[in-house]
């Protein structure tokens, strides 16, 4: 549905015709009716008005509209229908502890991300995932996340296993540091992570990898779940020598080779 049918649908839902909604709003009927119908053009059709920021306003006030569902981006009307906004919570829903009463870092494997999203706050899911105790992991909770795909490639690399600490505000999120984020709508993601939550209450998410096939995104703060900030990784993937490096071995290989070719006329 077009912005024009979705005011329609306003108009119909309160039982009002242009003329009547024209003065809820406080604008001529005329103006309305451009927005709805469409002002008569030489050729004998009709163009619509796209309706600016203070029509918008007016309707959502006045008849407590759901923003989302003027915009295309929910089929609730109401803002009274729309469900409670989750809070984030300052603390992980479930945690691991070893019998010595250390937490240990859950590991969440590819395999196992499906039923994460539904689970993270089961305690009976979470035991049933693999777990391990690393001393030098401590002053938080931690999850060991294995890498899927290669949006972060040059940075992290598909099955790469990165480790996360919680993050008790996301006011706390730096820009620029990498962090796995989970939310409903898209799963578990690793990104490289711009915060805007103040400002606009969301988070924009980049990625590494530079091909273009990665667009960076946002996601408003009503949506996540869980963020790990990565604080370190374990990786099968061996750098490759660098291209200076090449250079200097062919380098040193000549040297050695002159030497010994001048030690041969000596």
């Amino acid at each position: 549905m077009e912005i024009s049918q979705r005011i329609a649908a306003i108009r119909d839902t309160f039982n009002l015709n242009n003329f009547s909604l024209s003065k809820r709003i406080g604008v001529t009927g005329t103006t309305v009716d451009s927005i709805i119908n469409g002002r008569p053009q030489p050729d004998g059709s009709r163009k619509r008005t796209k309706p600016g920021y203070d029509v918008l306003t007016a309707i959502i006030n006045e008849f407590d509209i759901n923003p989302e569902y003027l915009f295309g981006k929910s089929e609730v009307m109401l803002k009274s229908d729309t469900t409670q906004i989750q809070t984030y919570s300052g603390v992980p829903q479930v945690v691991a502890v070893n019998p010595t009463g250390n937490e240990n870092v859950i590991y969440v494997p590819i395999q196992a991300r499906a039923g994460y999203l539904n689970g993270y706050g089961d305690a009976n899911y979470i035991e049933q995932l693999p777990s391990f105790h690393m001393p030098h992991l401590n002053n938080g909770t931690y999850r060991c996340f294995e890498v899927q795909g290669n949006s972060m490639v040059r940075t992290f690399f598909d099955g790469d296993l990165v480790f996360g600490k919680y993050v008790e505000n996301l006011h706390d999120i730096k820009d620029g540091r990498v962090y796995v984020i989970v939310s409903k709508n898209d799963g578990i993601v690793l990104k490289r992570v711009i915060n805007r939550i103040e400002q606009r209450g969301k988070l924009i998410l980049k990625s590494d990898n530079k091909t273009g096939n990665y667009p960076t995104y946002t996601i408003n703060a009503e949506e996540i779940m869980e963020v790990w900030y990565v604080t370190m990784f374990a990786s099968k993937q061996m750098p490759e020598p660098v291209d200076v490096y090449d250079r200097l071995h062919d380098l040193e290989s000549k040297v050695v080779e002159l030497e010994q070719q001048i030690g041969g006329y000596n």
